[in-house]
């Protein structure tokens, strides 16, 4: 339940990313209640996951959730570019939460 917990924590802190972003272009009562609610409701998540998992995993496979789903909004949504670079640091950053799920 842990890995569930930890993946939804992750999933959040892409939607307040995208609310951070939302904020910067129009700086409006929904933007911020995106902004907030995603991390109030990711750190959340994460708290119930660090009830089991190791502090060192949880936040290496958080932030690598949050920071691939980052890069995914932007490219789909925002414009930002597609260069294959991108997107096989994009592959190396999952290979590695993998790798962090397979030794744990």
């Amino acid at each position: 339940m842990a890995w569930l917990y930890l993946v939804l924590a992750g999933a959040f802190e892409v939607v307040g990313v995208t609310g951070m972003n939302k904020v910067v272009k129009d700086k409006n009562l929904q933007s911020y209640i995106v902004l907030f609610m995603g991390f109030i409701i990711s750190f959340g998540f994460l708290s119930l996951a660090m009830k089991t998992l190791p502090m060192g995993i949880s936040y290496a496979v958080w932030t690598g959730i949050g920071t691939v789903g980052g890069v995914i909004i932007g490219m789909l949504f925002y414009g930002e570019s597609k260069d294959w670079k991108r997107i096989l640091f994009i592959g190396a950053i999952l290979v590695a939460v993998v790798g962090l799920k397979l030794t744990s």
